[in-house]
């Protein structure tokens, strides 16, 4: 798999009808993962369990566009609700980039494993821009 770049847009709350709406824009396949499915973490400050924790639509153009509803305690600011997301199994390139991204930057979730298999970190570059990385993790000889 070679690595992407692509759009990552935060809602408020309404994450799923966005998604909804772009994949009747265009067309393609949607999957959406919500808190729920992850279960896990403070109950009294969890997001809501129908809450959207990351959506994909895959176009027929070869559009790719990934969201999220802002879980409580994450600020989110209009304007500000799009991150740029680097993704793949190139993990030597996406750690250098990384590297690079976060230095002089601020990072607000380590590169790290995390509970879905993959590293993933979240930072703003020395110019306020939102990135995410995430480096696929080891996949099965069955998958």
């Amino acid at each position: 798999m070679a690595s992407t770049l692509n759009p990552y847009i935060q809602f408020a709350d309404n994450a799923r009808q966005a998604m909804e709406f772009y994949k009747d824009v265009f067309g393609g396949e949607l999957n959406v993962s919500t808190f729920g499915d992850f279960g896990g973490g403070d109950p009294e400050h969890a997001p809501p369990a129908d809450g959207v924790m990351h959506a994909q639509l895959e176009t027929p153009s070869g559009f790719t566009l990934m969201a999220s509803d802002t879980p409580p305690g994450m600020p989110r600011m209009e304007g500000s609700s799009i991150a740029i997301s680097l993704s793949g199994d190139d993990s030597d390139e996406l750690r250098g980039w990384w590297d690079r991204l976060s230095d002089g930057g601020q990072v607000q979730v380590p590169l790290e494993k995390q509970m879905w298999g993959d590293e993933f970190g979240m930072c703003a570059d020395r110019f306020g821009i939102g990135w995410m990385v995430n480096i696929a993790g080891e996949q099965s000889a069955s998958e």
